[in-house]
């Protein structure tokens, strides 16, 4: 079983930054790539950002470009996702997941491309 644990959401006004951690532990898995999604309330689940475990390639979701930044330590099995300037609709529940197999074209963008997921940590940027 593999488990991933999110930490590090919170309540934060308008401009400010958070640091969300994604930690993986259980049975070895092959981790082709990590990311993050986020859930706003009635509303579906949205990518927001992943990364290659190997060669370390990003991708964003246009709407965090230039605001968030994904990244891993290898050493630790732990993803971390930086978002700095954050707004108001960033406010969601954000979800850590990692997928076994390599990700091409825009498949990273899609939930059933990941085979494991967190439960989530709730962030709010109030304004």
């Amino acid at each position: 079983q593999v488990q991933l644990v999110e930490s590090g959401g919170g309540l934060v006004q308008a401009g400010g930054s958070l640091r969300l951690s994604c930690a993986a532990s259980g049975r070895a898995f092959s981790r082709a790539a990590m990311g993050w999604f986020r859930q706003a309330p009635g509303k579906d689940r949205d990518f927001v950002a992943v990364i290659r475990w190997s060669i370390g390639n990003t991708n964003y979701a246009d709407s965090v470009k230039g605001r968030f930044t994904i990244s891993r330590d290898n050493t630790k099995n732990t993803v971390y996702l930086q978002m700095d300037n954050l707004k108001p609709e960033d406010t969601a529940v954000y979800y850590c997941a990692a997928a076994n197999n390599g990700l091409f074209g825009d498949t990273h963008k899609k939930q059933y491309a990941y085979d494991y997921w967190g439960r989530g940590t709730q962030v709010t940027v109030s304004s």
